[in-house]
């Protein structure tokens, strides 16, 4: 009996190690493998080292803030309605990305902010 019971606690024990990480994993793309949530991180920190450089005005880093948000919320939208980002959800979000990324390069290097 208490063999059974040690063998139970150790299938549990790996069965449980072994679902976790892939419960919290963000399912990455395979082109990408760090997937969308490193992408949006960094340009948040783009977007913050912009705005402490004076480099935004107000009006431009409120657009950022909201076009991000915007993009976190399409990402969460995605992300409940299934089983992790499908294909062309990952490219929808890769997109937005990527339009995100030119406009904190194209607003923070326009010379309208007191960095420039």
């Amino acid at each position: 009996m208490l063999k059974r019971t040690l063998l139970f606690s150790a299938f549990v024990s790996i069965i449980s190690l072994v679902s976790a990480p892939s419960a919290f994993a963000q399912n990455p793309h395979p082109r990408n493998p760090t997937g969308i949530n490193k992408r949006e991180a960094n340009q948040v920190k783009r977007i913050r080292h912009a705005n402490q450089s004076g480099e935004l005005t107000k009006a431009e880093l409120d657009r950022l803030r909201a076009d991000e948000a915007a993009l976190r919320a399409r990402e969460k939208a995605f992300r409940d309605s299934g089983q992790g980002l499908n294909s062309a959800e990952y490219k929808a979000l890769e997109r937005e990305l990527n339009r995100t990324s030119k406009e904190i390069t194209r607003l923070s290097h326009n010379g309208r902010g007191g960095g420039n």
